[in-house]
């Protein structure tokens, strides 16, 4: 019986990963759907975290979903994308609406990005900054010819910066939201922490991408005396296991 139930989770698994392999392209950063009970999971730990109306935060994530303006343009800068034979052809949000609502429910006027790659994030922060009807996003990354899909009315909201976040981070002031999306070690992820401490508002949300891998946001929420918690993905019919959201508050 045991290994019957091993085999049937094993078969499940290597039969998503075959069909990944011949329909999908992507070699990193991959991107997937939520599975729909882990999509209103999200919606409560946003709720959780921002103090929104758990309708509210549902309302804001539909408004994202059904956003053809914001989806079609995406679809369409990917395919002229140099790097589009190893990426996807249409873009898929999975955690990401998450960070979209938390925009909507905290009205940041200053939001600040570190791992731009292609602006898939950059344009979903835009997307709720516009929506808003005020507020800017700061993306930085070390590679001038990220973001290629920042582009239509969501560039007129974003500042690239090209070079080392850490440096670039010293230089922030009076951040409303900080989202390290850069180098996912330890190490790395603690000195953004402590570039970016000083020049936060004291009522400042932080989040970690892929916060799985590392716990330095929540030793730094700690220290920092910071309500901590995390969200873990469920991707819908992937091989991937999913990542996460770190997300770090004052008390």
């Amino acid at each position: 019986m045991r290994t019957i139930r091993v085999a049937r989770y094993d078969a499940r698994l290597v039969g998503r990963s075959l069909s990944w392999l011949v329909r999908n392209r992507e070699t990193t950063n991959f991107t997937y759907d939520l599975a729909g009970l882990n999509r209103d999971q999200l919606c409560w730990f946003v709720s959780a975290v921002t103090g929104a109306e758990i309708g509210a935060v549902r309302s804001w994530m539909t408004e994202l979903e059904t956003d053809q303006e914001f989806h079609a343009t995406l679809t369409g800068r990917l395919a002229s994308n140099p790097t589009r034979r190893v990426c996807a052809s249409e873009p898929h949000l999975a955690r990401r609406y998450g960070w979209y609502a938390i925009v909507r429910a905290l009205q940041p006027d200053n939001v600040v990005e570190t791992g731009t790659h292609l602006g898939l994030g950059s344009c979903v922060i835009a997307a709720a900054l516009l929506r808003n009807g005020h507020g800017r996003l700061t993306t930085i990354d070390i590679d001038a010819d990220s973001g290629h899909l920042i582009d239509g009315p969501w560039a007129s909201v974003i500042d690239r910066r090209v070079g080392s976040s850490v440096d670039e981070l010293a230089k922030m002031r009076d951040v409303d939201m900080f989202l390290h999306d850069s180098l996912h070690t330890y190490e790395y992820e603690t000195k953004e922490l402590t570039a970016i401490e000083p020049n936060l508002r004291a009522d400042a949300i932080v989040l970690s991408d892929n916060a799985h891998d590392s716990a330095a946001l929540s030793h730094w929420a700690e220290q920092s005396g910071r309500h901590y918690l995390f969200f873990k993905e469920q991707p819908l019919d992937h091989w991937w296991p999913g990542d996460g959201i770190g997300v770090a508050w004052a008390k």
